[in-house]
């Protein structure tokens, strides 16, 4: 079983950049998607980008696009560049882990089997 931990959140001025990671430990990442999420105040989880785990395409949330990149590293770390960080941005960002390889599916939380425990991004402005 895979464990996740993030790391890399904290405060950042409106324009500025965070880079997050998502970290394995009990086994790698070459035979999961991950998914990147994050949950405002008051707000549902939502997707944020994912990366497959076949050919690592990429999926991006919209307000993500051209701001956001999702890589693999290695077989242990995946990241989340965020530029141009707007006040919108921040949350707790989640990064989990899925069995399920779909494109049109992990975008949903419920595709994902494992979680980290979050980190969180405070943007000002």
């Amino acid at each position: 079983e895979v464990q996740l931990v993030e790391s890399g959140g904290g405060l950042v001025q409106a324009g500025g950049s965070l880079r997050l990671s998502c970290t394995a430990s009990g086994d790698t990442f070459d035979d999961y998607a991950i998914g990147w999420f994050r949950q405002a105040p008051g707000k549902e989880r939502e997707a944020v980008s994912c990366i497959t785990s076949a050919d690592n395409s990429t999926i991006y949330k919209d307000s993500a696009k051209g701001r956001f990149t999702i890589s693999r590293d290695n077989m242990a770390t995946v990241y989340l560049k965020m530029n141009t960080l707007e006040p919108q941005d921040a949350a707790v960002y989640y990064c989990a882990a899925s069995h399920n390889d779909g494109e049109l599916v992990l975008p949903l939380p419920s595709a994902y089997n494992y979680w980290g425990q979050g980190t969180r991004v405070t943007v000002s402005s």
